[in-house]
């Protein structure tokens, strides 16, 4: 069974949209309807990561991408709208598909199709990767990098690894020192990034973090499962790490 959470604040189109799902995916089941951010907020500090999300954009209380970015929500999303301004936007996140209103079953069914097809695909590449790699690394011994550059003012400076706190995505991709400054680098994703990072010393944290070991001054467990890290030179920075990835990081900082 697929576990489906549904936001959307019309409850007619709610309703329309559980008919629709119900004829095109009877294996889907959706576990709750929420109909605005806060609601969101709430149900999601509680709640296991579902499968996919059916959200509308423009909520009540504002927009759902307030909710995707304030709880890192990581799992496939098909937005539905009554406007495609919103496009562009989406496609940042998670979004494997953007139906505009009034939704067709054609249209719903395509969306599943393809979330069906990427997330069989996925979880076969993900296997093949780890593998590729874990065979790749014993041939070759991988090799890591242990400095970093990055643009300080009208400068680029070289970072060794042992004064780098972390790496965060806003928009660009930035340094996070110890002593707490915070400077471009030229990398495009987090992804490409972690390649070249040691993963003994280096966590991916979530969509927007990767923290660096020794700068961890200390976590809490929050009681939804979530856990919350600070870096040393940046107190005012809560990292979030999520339930689903709780025992990962425990096992790496504990070593």
């Amino acid at each position: 069974m697929t576990r489906v959470v549904l936001i959307e604040d019309e409850k007619l189109v709610a309703d329309q949209l559980k008919k629709t799902l119900s004829e095109v995916a009877p294996e889907m089941e959706i576990l709750v309807t929420l109909d605005s951010v806060e609601a969101g907020k709430a149900w999601f500090e509680s709640h296991a990561m579902p499968d996919l999300i059916l959200s509308d954009i423009q909520l009540s209380d504002g927009v759902s991408f307030e909710l995707f970015q304030a709880m890192d929500l990581s799992c496939p999303v098909i937005f539905t709208t009554a406007y495609d301004e919103y496009a562009i936007r989406a496609f940042k996140l998670n979004s494997i598909d953007y139906l505009l209103k009034p939704i067709r079953s054609e249209d719903l069914a395509r969306a599943i199709d393809k979330f069906k097809k990427m997330h069989q695909i996925s979880a076969n590449e993900l296997l093949k990767h780890q593998f590729d790699h874990l065979f790749k690394d014993l041939q070759q011994g991988k090799k890591y990098k242990n400095r970093f550059t990055a643009h300080q003012g009208q400068s680029i400076i070289s970072v060794p690894k042992e004064n780098v706190a972390g790496f965060v995505k806003d928009e660009l991709i930035f340094l996070l020192t110890h002593d707490g400054k915070k400077l471009i680098t030229d990398y495009h994703t987090l992804d490409e990034l972690e390649e070249l990072l040691d993963p003994d010393e280096f966590y991916r944290a979530n969509r927007q973090f990767v923290i660096h070991l020794p700068s961890v001054d200390d976590y809490k467990s929050h009681y939804t499962g979530k856990l919350f890290i600070h870096l040393s030179g940046h107190d005012k920075q809560e990292i979030i790490v999520s339930r689903e990835k709780a025992a990962s990081f425990k096992k790496w900082f504990e070593g």
